[in-house]
């Protein structure tokens, strides 16, 4: 028999979860804009937060003043320095550009070079393996680099013909970042309170969110400017030409565990042996084994994999699908997911063992 209380009860809960998702969805279109922005202010205010508590703890009770001081060297450490090397970086990509086009830096003659230095046996074993065409091999790499320059020129500029979206979105970033540092354990106790779980499998997921954030931007960035200012140091002492380009892009491919830089100074050791410059490719090889690649086989464990205690190539996947998806917030997204889902999982399976053993108890 049907209790017509508890019918209006299911119909009144369908009816709040109908709207709920409804609503939830309005709401992520609603801000799919400064989607960028939401989850930078996120991870600024996850790792800002030790420095917030510490000026906190000599500033008693005023909230908004440590938040704010805070904001400040957020701004003075992150956000400028940020800036400033973006501008440099352009000025550095149109430059070498500029030289590609107007044929300064003439890649023909170097694979023609590289094509007359190859011994014969090679040249049959790549003729085999169909690699025998050198001019279309060439036009499709010189095409390639003029791409990437072009991409990184047109990008420059993009960014600077929307800097008014950019100002806005870092102004929401900023301002968000201020009420998550100011208001972030009251937040927290809420969230505890709506999740469903139990507190010790709701305190792993939220341990679990913190130490991904904190253990990826932390172990990706402090790599990155390792690797980046290193390589970008030994280009400028061999002499290379467009220094802080090859050291942002070492940066960016440090994302890839242990081979990610060599994507980089391995094709201009090749390109410094082919021009006649030997003693600067053997030196850059070198250093780029021995000393780059050291850094990420060094550092990466210790800041990464043991706070997030996920395998290398869990952290590569994800990380690489997070920025296919995600674009630069992929960083901290991919890895994030990734981390949650093995959490979830985890708690899933204890959960069910927990069901299991009383059932076997029981026979």
């Amino acid at each position: 028999m049907n209790d017509p209380a508890a019918s209006k009860k299911r119909v009144e809960w369908g009816f709040l979860i109908t709207l709920l998702v409804i609503v939830s969805l309005a709401f992520a279109v609603l801000v799919e804009p400064f989607f960028g922005a939401i989850v930078w202010g996120v991870v600024v205010a996850v790792l800002f937060r030790p420095v917030y508590e510490r000026l906190l703890g000599y500033l008693p009770g005023r909230t908004n003043l440590a938040a704010v001081i805070t904001l400040v060297l957020i701004l003075l450490l992150v956000v400028v320095p940020t800036i400033l090397l973006g501008m440099a970086l352009a000025q550095e990509a149109a430059s070498l550009y500029v030289r590609v086009q107007d044929g300064e830096i003439d890649f023909g003659a170097v694979f023609e070079a590289f094509e007359r230095s190859l011994p014969h046996w090679m040249q049959v074993q790549l003729a085999a393996y169909g690699y025998n065409d050198f001019a279309a091999i060439r036009a499709e790499i010189e095409q390639s680099i003029s791409a990437i320059l072009e991409f990184l020129v047109t990008r420059s500029l993009s960014v600077g013909q929307g800097a008014f979206q950019f100002l806005l979105s870092l102004g929401v970033m900023m301002y968000l970042t201020f009420f998550l540092l100011r208001d972030g354990r009251a937040l927290t106790e809420r969230i505890d309170q709506i999740i469903p779980l139990s507190p010790e499998n709701g305190r792993i997921l939220k341990e679990k969110f913190l130490v991904v954030i904190r253990a990826t931007i932390k172990g990706s960035l402090i790599i990155a400017i390792i690797q980046g200012s290193l390589g970008g140091l030994v280009f400028w002492a061999l002499d290379i030409r467009g220094a802080l380009l090859w050291a942002v892009l070492m940066g960016i491919f440090s994302l890839i565990p242990a081979i990610g830089t060599g994507f980089v100074w391995l094709p201009v050791a090749l390109f410094l042996f082919i021009t006649g410059d030997v003693w600067q490719g053997v030196v850059l090889i070198l250093c780029g084994v021995f000393v780059i690649s050291m850094v990420d086989n060094l550092v990466r464990p210790t800041l990464v994999g043991r706070d997030t205690r996920m395998p290398d190539y869990v952290v590569l996947i994800s990380t690489l699908g997070g920025l296919q998806l995600f674009g630069i917030n992929g960083i901290v997204i991919g890895p994030l997911v990734a981390a949650l889902f093995i959490a979830l999982w985890s708690i899933f399976s204890d959960m069910q063992q927990g069901q299991a053993e009383p059932e076997k108890a029981v026979d």
